[in-house]
């Protein structure tokens, strides 16, 4: 097993708020409404993402062992020390003094370390050293500028409305 993630720190609870204008109406898949150009209000993006600060701290993920579940190579992960691992949670877990993004779940009776990948294979619970570090609440990344995830590679010809 090798390590899969990198730690970047913990959620610094005196760093003032940024809260960001939030346009109101919801987005969608096509054409825009003249209808919802309005501002709802402010977002922070921190309270948002982050309901438990003192117990929150961020990893950056490597490898490609979730990107079934939308967790891909250098995305950063949001990780809730507070929240008690669930049957399907993602989790951060000491497995042997090595750290690994896995989902919790079950393979018959037995509590196994699931990937999100059909080339890695389930980590068995019992017989480990593991200690969980967290729950991943968040996944981000960046989207490819000037590709679409359905035409992977060709640049976007179309015009913006």
């Amino acid at each position: 097993m090798t390590v899969h993630l990198e730690v970047l720190g913990r959620v610094d609870e005196r760093a003032p708020g940024a809260p960001l204008p939030l346009a109101a109406g919801e987005v969608r898949a096509g054409f825009p409404s003249p209808a919802d150009d309005y501002l709802e209000g402010q977002l922070d993006l921190v309270a948002h993402l982050v309901p438990h600060p003192s117990s929150t701290f961020y990893l950056r993920a490597k490898g490609e062992s979730m990107k079934e579940l939308g967790i891909f190579d250098d995305d950063l992960l949001i990780v809730d020390r507070s929240l008690e691992p669930r049957q399907g949670a993602v989790l951060i877990a000491s497995v042997d003094g090595e750290l690994t993004c896995k989902q919790l779940g079950k393979l018959g009776d037995r509590p196994y370390l699931l990937a999100a990948n059909e080339a890695y294979p389930p980590i068995a619970l019992n017989g480990h050293d593991c200690d969980v570090w967290g729950v991943v609440t968040h996944s981000i990344h960046a989207l490819p500028q000037g590709t679409s995830r359905r035409h992977a590679g060709s640049a976007y010809q179309g015009t913006p409305s």
